[in-house]
């Protein structure tokens, strides 16, 4: 296991400014990785945490020092990091389909500590965990996905989602899932929002948070219909209840409203595979994307050097909520 501190890392880079927003600028903040994804902003520490999939990293980045470690561990794919409340240094992450609580000072070269919680899936054993957020009453929310066949193409309908809840108590709430993605909770905790990339749609639920459930699947937006380039992947949502939605493939990420089902922005990526986006600074005021450097043609790779890249984007003139952390007993 390895830990690598790339100081500076954005210093010398020039800032790539969006040419159709003005005032909005993107800044790379992380080296290119083969698939970052699942970026969450630590409130109390001000530092992102996020993984990169392929490269089976836990990673957190410093925006005050511009820092950032990684810790490597195992030799399957480390899919979310999630901080559990409470615990200072501890966090709920999945390798393949186990969840386990991670031990990290965010400095060491090793962990103090990775002790296994569950696995789920077992007849299954070529999935995996993909993206996982935490809900509103800290109980965790993860999906699956099936293997890849060939290049960039998975087995469909072999994933599930899933919550887990303080107890551990692990509850199966939808089936035949073919690529577990973004996850969202409505600000006034009524409505879960919830991809499964292969459908090209964002879905919507009504949720009951005292209970931990999920009723009345609907479509609520659909990539199709609105010509939306890319597939939908990872997601947040700001304190408007917009959602922001990374487009894989699309080189872009989309603010899209919930009412009214429409594209309020767009907002390009210098990256084709734009992965996962989280609010994050002082004020939730700026928005970290997350990319993947892999699955691209030599002509990409010419065209996009910092396809893989996390970055930093300013002056959007919206802000997040502050994101929910995993409670465990």
């Amino acid at each position: 296991m390895d830990v690598v501190e790339a100081k500076g890392v954005c210093k010398e880079r020039e800032v790539w400014r969006n040419e159709k927003m003005s005032g909005i600028s993107t800044e790379v903040v992380s080296p290119p990785l083969l698939c970052g994804e699942g970026p969450h902003w630590q409130v109390d520490e001000k530092v992102l945490y996020s993984v990169d999939l392929t490269g089976q990293c836990v990673r957190r980045y410093d925006p005050a020092t511009k820092t950032e470690t990684f810790i490597k561990l195992g030799d399957r794919q480390v899919t979310f990091v999630l901080p559990i409340k409470g615990q200072r240094n501890k966090f709920l992450i999945s390798i393949g389909l186990t969840l386990y609580i991670l031990t990290w000072d965010g400095k060491s070269s090793t962990p103090s500590n990775l002790e296994e919680i569950t696995s789920v899936e077992k007849d299954k054993k070529k999935n995996r965990f993909n993206d996982a957020k935490a809900d509103p009453s800290g109980r965790l929310w993860a999906g699956t996905m099936g293997y890849e066949i060939s290049q960039g193409v998975f087995k469909g309908k072999q994933g599930s989602l899933y919550s887990m809840d303080k107890s551990r108590n692990i509850i199966k709430h939808v089936s035949d899932i073919s690529i577990s993605n973004g996850l969202a909770w409505s600000p006034d905790r009524k409505i879960f929002y919830f991809i499964d990339t292969d459908e090209l749609k964002i879905e919507a639920f009504d949720f009951d948070d005292n209970a931990g459930k999920i009723s009345n699947r609907r479509t609520m937006f659909d990539f199709k219909e609105n010509n939306i380039e890319g597939f939908p992947d990872g997601m947040t949502i700001d304190a408007e209840g917009k959602l922001w939605v990374a487009c894989y493939g699309g080189q872009q990420i989309i603010r899209v409203d919930p009412d009214t089902h429409k594209v309020l922005q767009t907002v390009k990526i210098p990256a084709p595979h734009v992965t996962s986006a989280a609010f994050g600074g002082t004020n939730l005021e700026d928005l970290y994307v997350t990319t993947a450097s892999e699955r691209l043609n030599p002509q990409q790779k010419l065209d996009f050097p910092d396809a893989g890249c996390t970055f930093k984007i300013t002056g959007l003139g919206f802000k997040g909520l502050p994101p929910d952390e995993i409670i465990l007993s």
